[in-house]
């Protein structure tokens, strides 16, 4: 008898990995997103992932740090919450990879996720908590909303290093390769203009404009003198790589979400050569200067483009799951 309990306990165990090994690999090619998704199973996602943003971050310096997280997630193998999972002895971590590793915000997607399953467990996934986020980040420093689709899954698996620093833009990257990297997600020039407004708020480390403001071989853009001589207060021409030295994008409104980003590309004043790459060139001259005096235009075409990067689908056949806590599987 305890031969077939415990034959039968194996056959029973072999067949729920199998359904649970069947469901991981095929939901990635669930149904399309939807703004409504959660609507019976977690009615009050949106208010719950709102509470938490509007006292955890406001209108600090929190909030592009959780809308920096978004951008970082997408890019690599797609929108499912990869960027949040530390290394284990069997997995890399994308956030032990330059640029990930200045990425803050964790502990507040850490926060919903935890008040998230309080109301409703297992329910509301790491990436679209991300992705809710990181909308209500831009509407709190006074940007656009919109709706956001939701139904995305996460990863159980991280990105490999090499993956995860090729599939990341750099901050010298000119714009053929910018519109290159856009594009094999998805993201045409326009979006790409639009999502690079993202730089309207939030800072930069000075290793990241170093080259920029000196004027080093890896200098490719015009640069304003005075702008130039004025972050050169902040950053030494050599230096530890840590926080150092770092400066806001726009100095004029770094903490406000407006169009400020491209009135200084047209000044010359991109903080990073990947920024004033767009302007100078004649390829997206004539958005930037669309955004830069418009921006209306350029908070309808953000919230545009931030919901087709969301789109990015995950690898066909990733393993996918409900994350229980969103810096390990379950």
């Amino acid at each position: 008898m305890a031969m077939m309990v415990s034959s039968r306990s194996s056959s029973w165990a072999a067949l729920a990995l199998l359904l649970f090994v069947s469901v991981a690999h095929t939901v990635a090619g669930a149904d399309e997103l939807s703004a409504g998704y959660y609507a019976k199973t977690c009615p009050n996602v949106e208010s719950v992932v709102w509470s938490v943003m509007a006292s955890r971050v406001g209108g600090g310096r929190m909030a592009p740090a959780v809308l920096r997280l978004f951008f970082h997630d997408c890019f690599v193998n797609g929108c499912d919450a990869s960027v949040l999972l530390d290394a284990t002895p069997f997995s890399e971590s994308e956030k032990d990879v330059e640029p990930n590793t200045s990425l803050t915000g964790f502990t507040v997607i850490d926060e919903i996720k935890s008040a998230l399953e309080r109301d409703c467990p297992a329910t509301v996934s790491c990436a679209d908590v991300i992705a809710i986020a990181s909308r209500d980040a831009v509407t709190l420093l006074g940007g656009p909303t919109w709706n956001v689709p939701l139904g995305r899954k996460d990863s159980r698996f991280a990105a490999r290093r090499e993956f995860t620093r090729a599939h990341l833009p750099s901050p010298n990257d000119n714009l053929t390769e910018l519109i290159r990297m856009f594009g094999e997600l998805g993201l045409d020039a326009r979006d790409m203009t639009a999502l690079s407004g993202a730089h309207t708020v939030g800072m930069a480390n000075c290793m990241h404009y170093r080259d920029r403001v000196y004027g080093t071989s890896n200098t490719k853009y015009n640069i304003d003198p005075s702008f130039a001589e004025s972050r050169r207060q902040l950053c030494p021409p050599q230096g530890p790589i840590g926080d150092a030295g770092k400066a806001p994008f726009d100095v004029t409104t770094p903490m406000k979400f407006d169009n400020a980003y491209y009135r200084d590309l047209i000044a010359h004043q991109g903080l990073l050569n990947s920024d004033q790459a767009l302007y100078g060139g004649g390829g997206v001259d004539n958005l930037v200067e669309m955004y830069g005096t418009d921006g209306d235009a350029f908070g309808r075409d953000f919230a545009k483009a931030m919901v087709k990067m969301g789109n990015i689908p995950p690898p066909k056949g990733m393993p996918m799951e409900v994350r229980l806590q969103c810096s390990k599987a379950n």
